[in-house]
């Protein structure tokens, strides 16, 4: 598979060049130049498949040169110690839990996979330096994923406000390859130093510079590896059309999931539930997108006004619109509803679910009753987090004390970054050399 920029069509990138320098020269986002039909590989895979073996198989197939059934399969076992779940909860819905990972996100998956493939690509070969702006867990991901690999070094950019769950003994002052750097700033500061930072090409190229946030393919990709796990798991026992719930607020999922279609997943359409910030609501049906004040909602996660995989879904657009019009199916869900979906949900399956996968199921009945779906269509809505790290929104709606397993709990510890910066490019590539 080839990678291209969003910005121009005129030539085309390997996959270990997208991964290695994740941003186009000429601006945008990498994007896949091609079509790649692997129905092949997987409409008959075995409904016992685990994950690993299932990535084993698709990935040489999409990345065909650049990855072989072996080194694929290296990747995989290295990379995933866990696995998503399917549960099917009646005859409409079931749920793919993707929060089995080390912080509890679906983030976890796209992180260890680009971790185990840049050793990968790297074997041999050199070193890259990995940035990544951290918000929430997102560094203890990279830390898990990344701590230790031969090859690598692990930036990690934080804005103002407390670090938790870093292991300081995998600090590069310790002799780790983790360097965790502090911004006073916004989340939009660190996302900004990164762009500068890749853009800067005497830098870039002097430490190998790239990124592990979902501006990155080879972070992007593995994605629509669960896409087909599921159907390989419900395949054999689908009514009839097959539909896809997804919380989206950057829209890297939604993106996978269209990507996943493109390699020949048998798929009826996906839901684009979002929040009561409803950044491409409009967009989706053909209006320009116009960015909205940010509105702050129990979905956290999902608090998007400018998603960073605009260019992407923008690009996807252009090139299929009667496929964004007849395929996507925009909703809107408020805290409200959210709730309500979060108590529902556990009165009728049992089953406690996170605000943002609430957002998700509550879109998926909504858009089921619109157009009248009733039994002809069975909705897998993704679970994007573990509904322990929203405990008191959970509690609140169904008066259940959350338990928060001891892998959630080791996340709460406070750690101290290696330097704390003003929110300026000198700055911070000089905080990163100092290191080195």
């Amino acid at each position: 598979m080839r990678f291209r920029s969003t910005k121009s069509k005129s030539y085309s990138v390997s996959f270990k060049d997208a991964v290695l320098r994740c941003l186009p020269a000429e601006g945008g986002l990498y994007v896949p130049d091609q079509v790649m039909d692997i129905r092949q590989f997987f409409l008959y895979m075995d409904k016992d498949i685990t994950f690993p073996e299932l990535v084993s198989v698709v990935a040489p197939a999409l990345l065909q040169g650049e990855l072989n059934p072996f080194s694929a399969s290296r990747v995989a076992e290295s990379a995933f110690d866990f696995e998503p779940e399917l549960i099917r909860l009646d005859k409409d819905f079931s749920i793919l839990n993707l929060y089995n990972g080390p912080t509890g996100v679906f983030k976890d998956f796209g992180i260890a996979f680009l971790a185990a493939v840049m050793e990968e690509l790297l074997k041999n070969s050199g070193q890259t330096m990995v940035l990544s702006a951290a918000r929430g867990d997102t560094g203890v991901s990279m830390t898990h994923a990344f701590g230790g690999r031969k090859g690598t070094c692990a930036v990690l950019v934080y804005p103002s406000g407390p670090i938790f769950g870093l292991d300081p003994a995998a600090f590069v002052p310790n002799g780790g390859n983790i360097l965790p750097i502090q911004v006073r700033g916004t989340a939009d500061d660190c996302q900004r130093l990164i762009y500068e930072t890749i853009n800067d090409r005497k830098f870039a190229e002097r430490y190998h510079v790239t990124s592990a946030n979902a501006i990155n393919p080879g972070r992007l990709l593995p994605q629509t590896f669960y896409y087909l796990y599921a159907f390989v798991k419900i395949k054999k026992s689908l009514p009839g059309d097959l539909v896809f719930s997804v919380p989206s607020g950057n829209f890297g999922n939604l993106i996978a999931g269209l990507y996943a279609w493109k390699f020949g997943m048998p798929v009826n359409g996906f839901i684009a539930a979002m929040n009561a910030n409803n950044a491409f609501g409009d967009f989706i049906r053909g209006k320009a997108f116009t960015p909205r004040p940010l509105v702050s909602t129990c979905s956290p996660a999902m608090d998007v006004s400018v998603p960073a995989n605009y260019e992407r879904f923008a690009s996807f657009y252009e090139e299929a619109p009667a496929v964004m019009r007849n395929m996507v199916y925009p909703a809107s869900i408020n805290d409200e509803q959210t709730l309500d979906a979060i108590e529902r949900v556990w009165k009728k399956y049992h089953i406690l679910i996170d605000p943002h996968t609430a957002v998700a199921f509550a879109a998926a009945e909504k858009t089921a009753a619109e157009h009248k779906w009733g039994g002809n269509v069975h909705t897998i809505i993704l679970a994007t987090g573990h509904p322990a790290k929203e405990a008191g929104t959970l509690q609140r709606a169904t008066g259940q004390d959350i338990a928060i397993p001891e892998k959630l709990l080791a996340l709460q510890k406070k750690v101290d970054p290696i330097a704390i910066i003003p929110p300026q490019l000198v700055s911070f590539e000089g905080a990163v050399a100092s290191c080195f």
